[in-house]
């Protein structure tokens, strides 16, 4: 990679593996439905004008049930329950159960056909993620609320779901249309709520920086900032990135917050990223093989994912 396409990389990186951090932060004094208000408006404001002078909207509009559906499996219910279930695990954790991401999605892409079915080393792929991800719940379940590990769970496959939808249905169209839109949708339908649960006071300092940093770093630069680095170095490298916010979100956690990272959540965590590279590595291949249109659409599919997977993405 050129050193812009490294410096690209672990920016992204560090943009998507620190929304745990802040959502963790702003939970603390906001309700999770106000959050996600207050971030989709934030970015929805900066990206609809994009949209807007290129002139996105109106194809993105012809296709607006799949594009309600994407905002609703990769957005609306994700963000919520996510910012739901760090008021009862740590920010790190919640970054190592995202981390599973890439096995549900290698999942979902062989069961509903789009790619070959999986070989011998994507099922040894998923087993040794699945490993992992037992290894990570297994150490944290004692200290947390079973219910997290669930929304957790509809998390992860939310996160899954939306990159599906995008590559499928809402292919061929402006990845910052589709998110744009998307966030205003979002927007509009969490106002209503957060009005109801508006906070009584105005919130610390410290929380409205992390609303701030939320909406403007991690949702919209990042994602723009990202479409730039699959036009840089292509989809399926710009897709490494899954590997590494974890690890981000659990530095983070541990230096900022004080959280617990025990031997287990590493092993766990190691494990993880392993069974996500195995799963992942046939289709990845197929992708460089793939024409540059299939490629294309692929890279929206990816961008989505990412987005999702830091929350967002984080």
């Amino acid at each position: 990679m050129t050193r812009r396409a490294i410096f690209m990389f672990g920016l992204m990186s560090l943009m998507w593996g620190i929304p745990y951090l802040f959502i963790r932060i702003a939970v603390a004094e906001i309700s999770p439905a106000t959050l996600v208000f207050a971030r989709t408006s934030i970015a929805a404001l900066l990206l609809l004008p994009i949209a807007l002078l290129r002139s996105d909207l109106r194809p993105v509009l012809a296709r607006w049930r799949w594009v309600v559906a994407f905002a609703v499996v990769e957005v609306g219910v994700p963000w919520v329950l996510l910012g739901t279930a760090e008021q009862h695990v740590t920010s790190s954790l919640a970054g190592l159960l995202v981390a599973g991401v890439p096995l549900v999605g290698t999942v979902i892409a062989a069961s509903t056909g789009s790619r070959d079915h999986l070989g011998r080393g994507g099922l040894l792929g998923l087993m040794v993620g699945l490993v992992g991800v037992a290894a990570v719940v297994g150490s944290s379940l004692g200290a947390s609320d079973p219910a997290a590990f669930l929304e957790m769970a509809v998390v992860v496959v939310g996160y899954a779901v939306g990159p599906a939808i995008l590559a499928r249905r809402l292919g061929g169209l402006s990845s910052v249309g589709v998110m744009a839109l998307s966030l205003s949708l979002c927007a509009l339908v969490y106002a209503p709520i957060a009005v109801v649960q508006r906070p009584a006071v105005v919130p610390s300092p410290g929380v409205l920086a992390a609303i701030a940093i939320l909406g403007v770093v991690c949702t919209a630069a990042a994602f723009v900032l990202f479409s730039a680095l699959i036009a840089e170095i292509g989809p399926v490298r710009a897709t490494v990135i899954t590997y590494i916010n974890p690890a981000v979100a659990s530095v983070l956690g541990v230096l900022v917050l004080n959280e617990s990272f025990t031997a287990a959540m590493a092993i766990g965590l190691g494990l993880v990223i392993l069974g996500s590279v195995l799963a992942t590595r046939g289709a990845a291949a197929r992708t460089t093989d793939a024409s540059p249109a299939i490629r294309d659409g692929r890279a929206l599919d990816t961008a989505a994912g990412g987005i999702g997977r830091s929350e967002s993405s984080g």
